[in-house]
């Protein structure tokens, strides 16, 4: 059993841990029941991430008798046949696990489909992995995420439900004392037009994009970008993944926050746990089983390994040409290494986009009959007009407005708005943008570059050599 490491992370919310701990039977709710639980269906109660991708909103209620509960209420158009949700609700509601938020109910009324299950008070994985506010979540508390999510998909493969519907770090919730739980709403397929889909493609298992439709195997897929999700502290999309997968380029791959948490034999293990899920053919991908087991000597590792302040950070891998050359640095490559802010950023304007420019450009053209797009193309060009005017805050303002709604993600306003955080003192916020610059252009030798400023900032000199080599030798070939 491993140290409970989640009450110095996670608080529950004020009085809410006073519905016992017994999960109560599967029952049918009426809408006027539901509708007095969630005051009314209140937007204060809204607890879900939701938007035009992710229709369906969940409710925080509160029951009669005081427990606290989840209510999700699909889309009109969701569920036409009341009497096939009902049965599925009921399939789903028989499943028990601790390692879940069990579904405890439905209500199906007129064109009202609703589910009804166990409230997690501590938010989604996705808040405290990505969002972190006071210290980014430990190694051993990832792997225990990873291992209780795989024996909960395990357990319903037990029970006949062997397909779990868009598994993601939203899909991940902590219960009042911090313990990861798998949220039952996944079971649940959310049928449109009698087909499930997937809330973001780029995500998406590769015979679903065939199909149009999910597999058990793609449950493992899922489960790959999952780990990657916890090993990375980001969203790195799997196409990406596998690339620095083969060039075991760590550094890009591993969150920087877990320096000096695991051995370097882990971190390989769990890699490689990850790019075998994320194999596109089905039969290369391992069993849920087997998953567990290995994520299970992983966590029993993770708690014998020494997490000591001042020790030496593990050295980043990359790979390097056979033949080492002598460091030739271009005028970028020795502004970087000197942190020199202001000489950075005159080369990155004079470098402006390039072929980076004409990729989002043609996507904008293509999609550029909604208005939303145009508008999209605006906030670029005021946070290049910021960038231009030294106004890096409002620069970082605009450029984080465009890539939240971009189709595809652009390694220049990574890069440019890496210098803004650098000139803010943002070192770490600095780092992440020239990682995620790196991953969506495995060839930019401007991304290794500025990883190097940001090291040299963060105190991590050997780290900086490094990624200063490395982008050196990718512009020698």
């Amino acid at each position: 059993m491993i140290e409970n490491l989640t009450l110095a992370v996670f608080t529950a919310d004020n009085n809410e841990d006073d519905d016992g701990s017994s999960c109560p039977n599967f029952r049918v709710f009426s809408l006027e029941q539901l509708r007095v639980a969630t005051e009314g269906f209140s937007a204060g109660n809204i607890v879900s991430e939701h938007n035009e991708r992710v229709p369906n909103i969940v409710y925080k209620g509160r029951l009669n008798d005081g427990r606290w509960i989840a209510v999700k209420r699909f889309q009109r158009l969701s569920w036409p046949d009341s009497s096939e949700f009902i049965e599925e609700a009921q399939a789903v509601g028989r499943c028990r696990s601790e390692h879940m938020a069990n579904l405890i109910g439905c209500c199906s009324e007129g064109h009202e489909r609703l589910l009804v299950a166990e409230y997690m008070p501590n938010g989604t994985l996705a808040k405290h992995l990505f969002h972190w506010e006071k210290r980014p979540m430990k190694w051993e508390m990832r792997l225990r995420v990873a291992l209780h999510t795989a024996t909960a998909l395990e357990y319903c493969n037990d029970r006949g439900l062997d397909l779990y519907h868009d598994l993601n770090t939203y899909r991940i919730m902590f219960d009042k004392v911090g313990n990861p739980k798998l949220s039952c709403f996944g079971l649940m397929k959310c049928s449109r037009e009698g087909k499930s889909y997937s809330t973001n493609l780029a995500f998406a298992p590769p015979e679903y994009l065939r199909l149009g439709t999910v597999i058990p195997e793609s449950v493992i897929f899922s489960f790959g970008t999952l780990l990657l999700d916890l090993m990375s502290g980001r969203h790195i999309p799997p196409n990406h993944a596998l690339d620095l997968f083969r060039g075991k380029n760590y550094l890009v791959l591993m969150d920087s926050a877990l320096d000096g948490q695991f051995s370097d034999e882990d971190r390989t293990e769990l890699i490689h746990l990850a790019s075998r899920c994320l194999m596109p053919e089905i039969d290369e991908r391992p069993s849920i089983k087997f998953l567990m087991s290995a994520l299970s000597r992983l966590e029993k590792r993770a708690e014998l390994w020494p997490n000591v302040k001042g020790e030496d950070i593990p050295t980043p891998s990359y790979t390097e040409p056979a033949t080492k050359q002598p460091l030739r640095l271009t005028p970028l490559g020795e502004a970087c290494w000197r942190v020199d802010l202001s000489g950075i950023h005159e080369l990155l304007e004079k470098l402006g986009y390039g072929e980076d420019d004409v990729v989002v450009t043609n996507e904008f053209s293509f999609q550029m009959w909604t208005g939303r797009m145009q508008e999209n193309m605006d906030y670029k060009k005021h946070g290049d007009a910021a960038f231009r005017a030294k106004d890096f805050e409002t620069a970082v303002e605009f450029y984080t407005e465009f890539m939240s709604g971009a189709p595809v993600i652009s390694p220049t306003v990574l890069t440019r708005r890496c210098l803004c955080y650098l000139m803010s003192d943002m070192f770490r916020e600095a780092l992440s943008d020239a990682m995620q610059a790196q991953v969506a252009s495995p060839e930019c030798s401007t991304a290794l570059y500025l990883q190097a400023a940001c090291l040299l900032k963060l105190g991590m000199e050997a780290e900086a050599k490094e990624a200063l080599r490395h982008g050196s030798s990718l512009e020698a070939f």
